[in-house]
């Protein structure tokens, strides 16, 4: 299943890390910028091909020392149909380059809707006779409150097409509590949304113990994030947080089972922005993209046993 090439990549790079790739115009290279506006004119064409540029720079630096990149949709789609042409480029670019790629889209509908953006993300499309596949991405972020009906035409493509699902269960954000801290009788909402996803995950098994079906749970709740360990033996994290929000590698260390396995984190802006933290020429804007991913993974794995199977 999905996670299990994910997982075959962690172990790989030794590297249990995703780099968000959510890019703002203003984290790119003046340079980078001018050419494509030279190009394109300061139009949202010229915006995504400076955007695409950036991305592919990055991708190159850490394809051989990251598993894998997460880019969140709406960074893309704020730049129209140029910006979503952007996002496809740049899943195609890292798959070719070896990643693992997870679109942070956060979809979730019932029935033919559903099976549509199902289809979008993790399908293929038929165009008369022709079966043609729109972005391949190999996970997605999905959100599961509309329950069974928003999640089963996901899983049958899980199965199909060899991906995987990352599940909402307790997100880093401050509020988040105000609903996922709920009690539904002795359980709270993200505690009975994780125990969906294992369900939802013994339709799908992997062969080395995740499901294709896996949960996002923020790095800002270390607590939280040690109880769904422990209650989620089967559930795949994706945990966001990490640097900028606050989360730091002994918390987000609990998300990890005895062997350094079960869960791969998030960082974003740390990596796209390390040129500027570290104040050197935008030319090395890779290179220092380079460099955080390596402080992170040190990080982390200083709080972790040697990752194996």
């Amino acid at each position: 299943m999905s996670f299990d090439r994910l997982i075959e990549k962690i172990i790989k790079t030794q590297n249990p890390t995703v780099v968000g790739l959510d890019p703002k115009l203003d984290y790119v290279p003046e340079y980078v910028k001018k050419k494509a506006f030279k190009k394109y004119g300061k139009t949202l064409k010229g915006a995504s091909k400076a955007i695409l540029e950036f991305n592919k720079g990055i991708i190159d630096e850490i394809c051989d020392i990251v598993p894998a990149i997460k880019p969140q949709a709406a960074y893309y789609e704020m730049y129209g149909y140029e910006g979503v042409k952007t996002l496809s480029k740049t899943i195609s670019y890292a798959q070719k380059k070896g990643m693992f790629v997870i679109t942070d889209a956060k979809r979730n509908d019932i029935g033919a809707t559903m099976e549509a953006y199902a289809t979008a993300h993790l399908g293929s499309v038929m165009v008369d006779d022709e079966e043609i596949t729109p972005f391949g991405t190999d996970a997605l972020t999905v959100n599961g409150y509309l329950g069974t009906d928003g999640i089963e035409p996901l899983l049958k493509l899980c199965r199909e097409n060899d991906k995987g699902i990352f599940v909402l269960v307790k997100t880093s954000n401050k509020s988040s509590g105000e609903l996922q801290d709920l009690k539904i009788g002795d359980k709270t909402v993200y505690e009975t949304m994780g125990d969906m996803c294992e369900k939802w995950g013994a339709t799908a098994p992997g062969k080395l113990g995740y499901s294709s079906v896996g949960a996002v749970v923020g790095a800002t709740y270390p607590e939280q994030l040690a109880e769904m360990r422990a209650k989620l033996p089967n559930t795949f994290f994706l945990v966001p947080g990490y640097g900028a929000q606050g989360g730091g590698a002994e918390g987000v260390s609990k998300a990890f089972d005895a062997n350094g396995l079960g869960a791969v984190v998030n960082s974003s802006r740390a990596v796209m922005c390390a040129y500027k933290k570290e104040e050197c020429e935008e030319t090395e804007y890779a290179r220092a993209a380079r460099r955080e991913c390596i402080r992170m993974k040190e990080d982390i794995l200083s709080y972790l046993p040697k990752i194996s199977l």
